[in-house]
């Protein structure tokens, strides 16, 4: 809702002061990861709704949104970040690519609305200190679980998923954000 984003971009630009040289201010707050999920969900909605745009002209890839804990609990916060880091960078790919294929003017808001959801995702990520995600020549990175998806609702899954998984588990788990906690 246009009022919801309001307030995120009231919230985030008290958050990060535009124009001061200070550093940001860790954005630890999950309502803010709640919103951007439920934006996500509207999106893939409707995509499902909506009778254009089901299937993709070739297939894109993107994260792999399945989770096995003990794996990620292995993984030290760096390899965490960069694995949701070139997930997200990943999804901006893909959906910037279904943009293209869609003519809809109410989906291209949804589509549009998730692509700012994440550039902020990644400017939350910034204000807890996590490097951005720069991708090799090639693309994506060897070490990086992915797969491929032929149709728009199974890309917006995907997003939904990956935001409620890996980006859920890395913001709620950050170490700046449990400082002074204890």
């Amino acid at each position: 809702s246009f009022h919801g984003l309001f307030a995120f971009l009231l919230m985030l630009l008290e958050w990060t002061k535009p124009g001061l040289s200070n550093p940001l201010r860790p954005i630890c707050d999950l309502r803010v990861l709640k919103h951007f999920i439920e934006e996500a969900r509207d999106a893939e909605a409707a995509m499902l709704a909506c009778k254009e745009g089901r299937g993709l002209p070739e297939p894109v890839t993107v994260p792999q949104t399945k989770v096995d804990f003990n794996v990620w609990e292995r993984k030290n916060a760096l390899e965490q970040a960069q694995e949701v880091q070139s997930g997200l960078w990943l999804l901006n790919q893909a959906i910037g690519s279904l943009r293209a294929t869609v003519t809809n003017t109410a989906l291209h808001s949804h589509i549009d609305n998730s692509l700012r959801n994440i550039f902020s995702i990644g400017q939350v990520l910034r204000s807890l200190n996590i490097q951005e995600y720069t991708p090799p020549a090639g693309g994506v990175a060897g070490g990086e679980e992915t797969w491929r998806v032929s149709s728009a609702s199974e890309l917006l899954q995907v997003h939904v998923n990956f935001l409620r998984g890996k980006v859920h588990l890395l913001l709620s788990n950050t170490p700046v954000c449990h400082q002074g906690s204890s």
